[in-house]
């Protein structure tokens, strides 16, 4: 089973994303735990203050490093558990990085906020600093809810069907292919004939050609890769 726990000044944001779908039945299954912890419980400050001014001056405020080295502190224990850090300027997450993810035992996040974290958790306490995009966010708490749903659904018995995920876009550098389903006819907009052909392995052949296709046209950057060989 894999842990997540998650540090945010927001707790109740994640309520209704992990108590669905998915994510609710990898808990159910326990598959993964998932603990939300409020940041503001490990302030020693009396009003549970988490930020202040910025050395140096400049706009906005700056998470303090007490509450959150005290939360992993405490959290962590004796634990073997890699530290995240969700952040704009983190490396990008993709879906190699969801599998490796996928291989550990305790997840720890940090929702960063305002602008941002005190460098010095970065530097000591951080295994790596994450960005899901190249934008900028009101806070950690969606890159986290993204980290969770993406690496929890890679885990065996989560999903349905295991062989489904290596369909998916990313998993071999190629978007998905186009899926279609009933009605075949739908307002005079048909499926393929392929699809309905019954022949798997020209069904095969069509999607991975439709994979590489919509790869080149959509992301031109994944396709720099040695692209596979379709029979003709």
């Amino acid at each position: 089973m894999l842990q997540f726990d998650i540090l945010t000044i927001f707790p109740d944001a994640f309520d209704s994303v992990f108590g669905e779908s998915i994510i609710k039945r990898a808990q159910d299954k326990k598959k993964v735990k998932i603990c939300v912890h409020d940041l503001r419980a490990f302030t020693k400050d009396k009003h549970h203050k988490v930020d202040d001014k910025p050395f140096g001056g400049g706009p906005g405020m700056v998470m303090q490093p007490q509450p959150i080295f005290d939360a992993v502190k405490k959290i962590k224990g004796k634990r073997k558990a890699k530290v995240l850090l969700m952040t704009p300027s983190g490396k990008p997450f993709n879906q190699k990085k969801a599998h490796r993810l996928a291989k550990e035992k305790n997840l720890i996040i940090i929702c960063g906020h305002y602008e941002g974290v005190d460098e010095r958790v970065r530097d000591y306490i951080v295994d790596e600093s994450i960005s899901i995009g190249d934008y900028v966010l009101t806070g950690g708490e969606i890159p986290a809810m993204v980290i969770v749903d993406s690496v929890s659904r890679l885990l065996p018995g989560v999903l349905g069907r295991e062989n489904s995920l290596t369909d998916e876009s990313f998993e071999r550098q190629l978007l998905e292919y186009p899926q279609y389903t009933r009605p075949a006819n739908f307002i005079g907009m048909k499926v393929p004939d392929v699809l309905l052909s019954g022949n798997h392995k020209s069904i095969k052949e069509w999607r991975l050609r439709q994979s590489i296709l919509r790869t080149k046209k959509i992301r031109p950057d994944l396709s720099t890769f040695a692209q596979p060989k379709v029979t003709r």
